[in-house]
């Protein structure tokens, strides 16, 4: 998927995203700011082994936003905590809403 390409109306979008595998469940945990700026914070259950808590990512992303796991992309962090997933069909205020505690997954 070429990150700047913007498939009819559905452009892509960055997220940066602090994972903590090994979780007790699959959730979001709104937002956090480092000096890069800001990023969305997750819990999964998965354990970081083989892809699993990556995988698990996603699933937990593309569930949060509406969209199918083939439109969330894992581009960097596939084995640090800081991710950067690119997700295709979504507006920024569809991202924004993450943050806000009342509509976290």
């Amino acid at each position: 998927m070429d990150r700047r390409e913007v498939r009819g109306l559905a452009a892509l979008l960055k997220l940066r995203v602090r994972l903590t595998p090994g979780a007790n469940a699959d959730r979001i945990d709104g937002g956090g700011s480092d000096e890069k700026g800001a990023y969305l914070k997750a819990r999964v259950r998965a354990a970081p082994e083989q892809g699993k808590a990556n995988a698990a990512l996603q699933a937990l992303l593309a569930k949060a936003l509406g969209v199918s796991k083939s439109r969330v992309e894992l581009v960097q962090g596939t084995t640090s905590r800081m991710k950067v997933v690119y997700v295709e069909g979504v507006t920024t205020a569809d991202i924004a809403r993450l943050f806000e505690p009342e509509q976290r997954t």
